[in-house]
């Protein structure tokens, strides 16, 4: 694994729930001894926090934005695509199930099941995008290569296998596409995921109609979202790191995406 791999994700955890309420509620806890009212408040306003951005009522307070900024392909056929872009999400690693393979996780396996399902209503060609920003041995894309033809019978055309970050993903996804004369693309990925993709991948310059799944604010509440879960707050989690990567792709990467996808 890179140190520019390992240092991003390390940043990231130290900026988003549940690492930097807790570390607020720590520095609630040094505060005590000498202001013990606003050390008190501090600590218990982080934890009262925690505990309604852990339940996936609260958490729609971030997914809710992101989600309205993208809308459901309405239809596939008319969208003058000439191939479908699925952008990975993540691995299980060494799943002994499938004797001791990695396998797209459950992430994953949401974008390549519409990835699947666009490919049986438009025929057009796959890319699959991921490459080993853990130090596999295998990419994410080879592993999702072999589930679409395995799992969904979805022959894939093109695998990008370099990259470690949506930006890569869009940079080098552009040359490929490039390259056998595709200009349009179907882009599936999550909902959340989607404003910022959407935006990297037109900049390295492919015409991009959107294509997002997994829509969680569009999901029925029930009693049962107002408890707080692991579920609740890695929405959250997704969420927050979607904010703010668009402002990170704002400031850093926009023109290192469309230098790379130029070259």
């Amino acid at each position: 694994m890179s140190g520019t791999v390992l240092a991003t994700n390390i940043a990231g955890a130290l900026l988003l729930p549940p690492v930097n309420l807790v570390l607020l509620c720590a520095a609630g806890l040094c505060l005590r001894p000498r202001w013990p009212r606003a050390g008190v408040a501090i600590s218990a306003g982080a934890l009262i926090v925690l505990l309604v951005l852990s339940t996936c009522a609260g958490a729609l307070l971030f997914v809710s934005p992101l989600e309205q900024r993208t809308t459901p392909l309405a239809s596939p056929r008319d969208a003058g695509a000439q191939a479908i872009v699925a952008l990975g999400g993540g691995r299980m690693k060494s799943a002994p199930e499938y004797g001791g393979k990695d396998g797209p996780s459950h992430v994953a396996l949401a974008r390549l099941r519409y990835a699947a399902t666009l490919h049986r209503e438009t025929g057009l060609p796959v890319l699959v995008t991921g490459g080993v920003p853990d130090a596999s041995a295998e990419s994410e894309a080879a592993g999702m290569a072999r589930s679409l033809r395995d799992d969904f019978g979805v022959p894939v055309q093109w695998l990008e296998e370099r990259s470690s970050n949506t930006a890569e993903n869009a940079a080098f996804s552009a040359r490929i596409l490039k390259g056998a004369g595709v200009k349009r693309i179907l882009l599936v990925t999550d909902a959340m995921h989607m404003p910022r993709s959407k935006a990297i991948f037109e900049a390295a310059g492919l015409e991009v109609a959107a294509a997002p799944t997994v829509f969680f604010s569009r999901e029925r509440l029930t009693p049962l979202d107002f408890i707080p879960t692991g579920e609740g707050l890695r929405r959250t989690h997704y969420a927050m790191h979607e904010w703010v990567g668009l402002v990170w792709y704002r400031l850093r990467h926009e023109s290192a995406v469309k230098a790379a996808s130029a070259a």
